[in-house]
């Protein structure tokens, strides 16, 4: 029997480290449970066919125009792991280039809380806010259910889940209220910078 391709990476923290933004239980659950799900449901849909051997970003990019089980899965693991590293427990501010070009191309930190979270607070069911770089400059993106702008070579500097299962344990039906706090509270500004010199 061959190992599985595809792991669940370890969180870059305590399943309590996030509280009380994110409760140790809605973790538990949503990585424990659901992302776990997508990675034990790839290995499943991926065995013996061309994606088995491939690393997991090609595995989103190759499968992304289909918009099949196996991109469903992938895009799922992709956004879950890229978003576990968007948030810290010790969050602080943008500083240097990236905050420059969030000065220059989103009007400001404050604007930007504002519209990251007005842009999850649009996406109409479960999905994704984004920030990515494209073209050079900064910019806010919302993508619906598994789809992420890696899989058509936007490069992703941070990322908010707004899939119910990631909040509503904690915040029931209060989408915006989850995002206002991971925005004030959590975003990991040292991921989002070197996410931002890579691009």
């Amino acid at each position: 029997m061959t190992s599985p391709s595809f792991t669940l990476p370890p969180l870059p923290f305590e399943e309590n480290a996030l509280e009380p933004v994110i409760s140790g239980r809605t973790l538990s659950f949503h990585y424990g449970k659901h992302h776990k799900a997508y990675v034990d449901k790839l290995n499943e849909l991926a065995a013996g066919t061309e994606y088995a051997d491939m690393p997991l970003e090609e595995v989103v990019k190759k499968s992304a125009a289909k918009k099949d089980a196996i991109f469903n899965n992938s895009g799922q693991i992709w956004n879950h792991t890229f978003f576990w590293n968007s948030l810290s427990p010790n969050a602080g501010k943008p500083s240097g280039p990236l905050a420059a070009a969030i000065d220059s191309d989103l009007g400001g930190l404050e604007k930007f809380k504002k519209d990251f979270a007005a842009a999850g607070i649009a996406q109409f069911g479960s999905g994704w806010a984004w920030l990515i770089l494209d073209g050079g400059k900064l910019k806010i993106e919302k993508t619906p259910n598994a789809e992420t702008p890696m899989a058509v070579g936007k490069t992703c500097i941070l990322t908010i889940d707004v899939w119910e299962h990631s909040y509503y344990l904690d915040y029931q039906n209060k989408r915006p209220d989850y995002l206002n706090a991971v925005i004030d509270k959590l975003l990991n500004w040292d991921f989002a910078a070197e996410n931002f010199s890579r691009g």
